[in-house]
């Protein structure tokens, strides 16, 4: 009964006016103003911080579920770059001396969450060549001592039979080969032999032993990022300076880095690249193919990059006759260019004569190249290798520079076959005229522009063609 008495003092008791009765659920909900309630589609935007080669920064204000791609098409767009599909936003960690190219589908604001405030973290908005290209050459990525194939593969695989066996759900090749790996809590480095599989990285307790009871588990890179050293030696006391390492999401810092040291350039890039497409799959083919989805016949693992105009459709033409003709003859070509240079550049100093004088023009012409892209002034060797080498190590990555050991003379740096190569480039005097060359006077320049261009369109004594320079460039 006291129960019951409670209950109709609660019942009978007066209700409290509801101060809100437009949020109140009725007939007439329907005629609630949308300013009252959230939007549902709405997306809330962040500011990021980018940075240049120059350490030039600029500030976006970008949505909070924006890719990395699109923050590369948002600079693009606003700076009024050229789209080659080769930009890339970089994640770089000043104090630890790591950095890794951020995947065009990641989220950025997810990559920032990850981010340690102790640690001084940068986005880098620079070129990346290497990015797709094991898509385009994978035989160069994948040495066959490095690479094992199922047992009932055959043995010779087309480039796009090894690609495909990579993005498949139910095999993976499996890469081996000896590693430096940092002991945890401790300074010294151990060289053991590796082995990657599917489940993940594992390392053998006995020699190049690939039986089970053997294999210790080192790494899975569901929950990691995997980053490049930058320094090299110097902050890691790294063996070599192939050094990369596994980096858990949100970790407490350098204590929970998992490093690793390869012996050469050719077997970090393999590690990395099968990493790579371990942890990512079919996303990294997609992310390769979005910018030639609007091309027409185009099949997977077919695609050719576009080719430009020139190579597309220009020939060396003679219009000194009354009637223009097709030069045939690459020797005759080669010679009609050069003239056609010479005399070029010859106009352009009559017409700058009338303004100054002869000593004025030829220091201009010794010093034209310092507004060239591809010309970086002064800067070591080991600088160079470093701006080379975060522009990716594709065959024809190059720029020039100051010879530090020689004042007079210039050197161009060259990656090719994941390997940077350096050439002087020496002034020569002859009849009064100053001319460079990198073949001991065989083929000579009148300037550094000249021997660029020439070196673009022939390979000469280089291991290959310049193709893309690297640039400092500013936002």
């Amino acid at each position: 009964n006291r129960r019951k008495k409670k209950g109709d003092s609660v019942l009978e008791s007066p209700s409290i006016p509801n101060p809100f009765p437009e949020l109140c659920c009725s007939p007439f909900a329907s005629v609630l103003s949308a300013n009252l309630l959230p939007k549902a589609t709405s997306r809330k935007k962040q500011v990021i911080k980018v940075y240049s080669e120059d350490d030039t920064s600029r500030a976006l204000e970008v949505p909070s579920d924006i890719t990395a791609r699109d923050v590369c098409q948002l600079l693009i767009l606003k700076n009024h770059y050229v789209d080659d599909h080769s930009w890339t936003l970089f994640e770089q960690l000043t104090h630890t001396g790591l950095g890794r190219a951020i995947e065009d589908h990641e989220l950025v604001m997810e990559v920032q969450s990850n981010w340690v405030m102790e640690e001084e973290t940068k986005l880098y908005f620079r070129k990346n060549y290497a990015k797709y290209e094991f898509f385009k050459n994978p035989l160069s990525f994948f040495p066959d001592h490095m690479i094992s194939f199922p047992s009932e593969t055959n043995a010779a695989l087309s480039h796009s039979g090894i690609l495909q066996m990579f993005l498949s759900s139910s095999t993976y090749p499996e890469i081996h080969g000896y590693l430096h790996a940092k002991e945890q809590g401790k300074k010294s480095w151990k060289k053991l032999y590796f082995l990657l599989r599917r489940s993940g990285l594992y390392f053998s307790t006995k020699g190049t032993s690939k039986e089970p009871r053997h294999l210790q588990f080192f790494c899975e890179f569901s929950n990691s990022d995997m980053y490049i050293s930058l320094t090299g030696k110097k902050i890691s006391g790294a063996p070599t300076n192939y050094g990369f390492c596994f980096k858990p999401n949100k970790s407490g810092g350098t204590r929970d880095l998992k490093q690793l040291c390869a012996d050469d350039e050719q077997s970090r890039t393999c590690w990395m690249t099968a990493i790579r497409l371990l942890k990512y799959g079919m996303q990294l083919y997609q992310n390769y193919m979005q910018p030639y989805q609007g091309r027409s016949g185009c099949s997977p693992l077919t695609i050719t990059p576009m080719r430009s105009i020139s190579e597309n459709s220009l020939v060396a033409m003679d219009f000194s006759g009354h009637r223009s003709r097709i030069i045939e003859n690459p020797t005759e070509a080669l010679s009609v260019a050069v003239e056609e240079g010479l005399a070029w550049r010859r106009r352009g100093c009559l017409r700058l004569n009338s303004h100054g004088s002869p000593i004025a023009m030829s220091n201009m012409g010794m010093s034209i190249h310092r507004s060239q892209s591809w010309f970086h002034h002064k800067i070591s060797r080991e600088e160079a290798q470093r701006l080379i080498l975060q522009h990716g190590l594709v065959d024809g990555v190059f720029l020039v520079r100051d010879s530090q050991s020689n004042p007079k003379t210039f050197v161009l740096s060259l990656s090719h076959g994941l390997k940077i190569k350096h050439f002087q480039i020496v002034p020569l005097e002859d009849d009064g005229k100053l001319f460079y060359t990198l073949d001991d006077g065989h083929t000579r320049f009148t300037d550094l522009i000249q021997l660029v261009e020439f070196y673009q369109l022939n390979k000469g004594v280089l291991p290959c063609k310049l193709k893309h320079y690297c640039a400092r460039i500013a936002l």
